[in-house]
């Protein structure tokens, strides 16, 4: 993406609502309030989640995200920034992992390794609350879309979601699907894995 499509994507997500999804994963959360954002963004879930009593590790590999993050919750000391990838991440130990629309751009070489530092990272009962990018959505497919501006992502159908999940209890799954344009009004079609998970407590 170009810096000026980063820019617009930052100001555009800065305020959106909530998901459903994350405010489900924070009411099932018990005892220690940790949370890990993975591509953190502008900080949206970060905001959420300080208000929510959390204290939360947010990372991003992009300097235009953690300067808005730096300048948005400078002073808290519930907010650990860190420019990192998610194979470069030292992941802390947490009760609440985020990855919201982020590990579609996991380098599919380091997928598998990032996805077991995530288990392990969670506390027992801790969740995972994100989303994984289909095989049939348009950011998946090789060539010259110009809705795909990035060059590599982790795509997966349904059974290798479902293989991924099996260590946790799965608490709620939905695949989203639909066809239209994207906020730069190019043609687009979603094909996304929803999901919130909870790891055994024992």
């Amino acid at each position: 993406m170009s810096d000026t499509a980063i820019s617009h994507y930052l100001e555009s997500t800065r305020d959106r609502p909530t998901r459903e999804d994350l405010k489900f994963a924070v009411s099932r959360i018990d005892g220690a309030r940790a949370a890990i954002d993975c591509g953190c963004g502008a900080g949206a879930d970060i905001s959420y989640l300080l208000d929510s009593g959390f204290r939360v590790y947010a990372f991003d590999v992009d300097d235009q995200a953690l300067s808005v993050c730096q300048g948005r919750f400078k002073g808290s000391k519930n907010v650990v920034l860190s420019k990192a990838s998610f194979e470069t991440f030292d992941y802390p130990a947490a009760s609440l992992v985020v990855a919201d629309a982020s590990l579609f751009f996991c380098p599919p070489d380091h997928f598998n390794t990032v996805w077991d530092n995530i288990f392990e990272c969670l506390l027992p009962g801790g969740i995972f609350c994100g989303s994984l990018l289909g095989r049939e959505d348009t950011m998946a497919q090789a060539g010259d879309n110009p809705s795909v501006f990035w060059s590599h992502v982790s795509a997966f159908d349904q059974s290798e979601v479902e293989g991924l999940l099996k260590p946790y209890e799965v608490l709620r799954f939905k695949v989203h699907r639909s066809g239209g344009k994207t906020a730069g009004g190019v043609p687009h079609d979603w094909h996304i894995f929803q999901i919130v998970a909870r790891k055994p407590a024992s």
